[in-house]
């Protein structure tokens, strides 16, 4: 008889437990959808011109890059996917938020690699003006 009570007071644990790592493993899976985009403002990158969407586009996939690498150097050790979702997963939900959102108005601006080249010209080095006895000011 006790095996049988002790079988009972373990299914409603293991159950609850299931359903639980269910919703928590929902949640892990949360990636690149329409609830990801929740973790930015929509209005952030409405002011950026074309260079400007082009570092910041540029800034955040060197971040994604980044906090991919963390994310699979996390899970090489113990307990590393709960590392990896703990310490890393909400920042990456954001930068790729972030980066779809970038590029999004990237696209609605209608920026291209050839513009931006064109709008932001190489540095030139700056000459003094001469005054007209040949002396520099």
């Amino acid at each position: 008889m006790p095996n049988r009570i002790g079988r009972r007071r373990r299914l409603p644990v293991f159950i609850t437990l299931l359903i639980m790592g269910g919703g928590l493993g929902g949640c892990a899976n949360l990636g690149d959808g329409a609830v990801s985009g929740a973790f930015v403002d929509p209005a952030t990158y409405d002011l950026y011109d074309c260079p400007q969407l082009d570092a910041q586009r540029k800034s955040l996939a060197v971040r994604t890059a980044t906090l991919q690498g963390l994310i699979e150097k996390a899970h090489t050790g113990v307990a590393g996917a709960a590392v990896a979702e703990v310490a890393y997963r909400n920042d990456y939900i954001t930068t790729r938020a972030s980066a779809k959102l970038a590029d999004e108005t990237w696209r609605r601006n209608g920026c291209d690699a050839a513009s931006t080249a064109q709008q932001t010209p190489a540095s030139e080095p700056r000459v003094a003006p001469r005054r007209s006895d040949g002396a520099v000011k």
